[in-house]
């Protein structure tokens, strides 16, 4: 199941596979049923998975196609102007690092294939991602919920509540630091579209 739902976001369906590896990775330091070691195995496998079929749909369906339907998974023509700029100047750091941005996460390999970023460079900085997000995330939430686990009383409660507040604080923190750079990027996007349609001899500029 993990396998399946994170491959499933890998190929460009907005789904929640960061809350379900956290969630998977706390039951199993609560009720030790499962091993952290295949829940990170699989979500490992999920992401590299998905992306590289993401890939292949992005190379095959082209910026066209996605042009004229992307905006039915939720691929705006805004996000794939950005996708389209960021690729052209940061394409292997958005592979790895995408992975770590809820925005990118889901479109990055259908952006990586439709901008034909070549696919051993993409392999690599995908599997390299995926391995430091999926891993990261299991492991840490795996450790992090043993140590609430092993303190009793009202420490635990402490603790729990403490943990939980950082997370929303993150939360918060990552989303607006989020919107920001995309803002920001966004706006250097349309000024670079501008600028190369311009530099288009016969180019009709808008």
């Amino acid at each position: 199941m993990i396998t399946f739902i994170v491959m499933l976001e890998s190929m460009g369906l907005p789904l929640p596979a960061e809350t379900l590896i956290i969630s998977a990775s706390v039951y199993c330091a609560a009720t030790h049923k499962l091993d952290i070691q295949w829940v990170a195995l699989a979500a490992v496998a999920g992401a590299v998975i998905g992306d590289n079929i993401g890939y292949m749909i992005g190379r095959r369906v082209g910026l066209p196609l996605l042009q004229k339907y992307g905006a039915r998974i939720k691929l705006t023509p805004d996000r794939l102007l950005l996708g389209r700029f960021l690729f052209r100047h940061h394409g292997s750091g958005i592979v790895f690092f995408g992975r770590f941005i809820a925005l990118l996460r889901v479109f990055v390999a259908l952006l990586a294939g439709a901008n034909h970023m070549p696919w051993p460079r993409f392999m690599v900085f995908n599997a390299l991602g995926g391995l430091c997000w999926a891993g990261g995330y299991a492991t840490g939430a795996y450790y992090l919920g043993r140590k609430v686990t092993q303190v009793s009383g009202p420490a635990s409660i402490a603790m729990g509540l403490a943990v939980a507040a950082g997370l929303v604080a993150s939360a918060i923190f990552l989303r607006r630091n989020e919107e920001r750079l995309t803002r920001q990027a966004l706006r250097e996007a349309r000024v670079d579209a501008a600028a190369r349609t311009v530099d288009v001899p016969g180019t009709p500029v808008a």
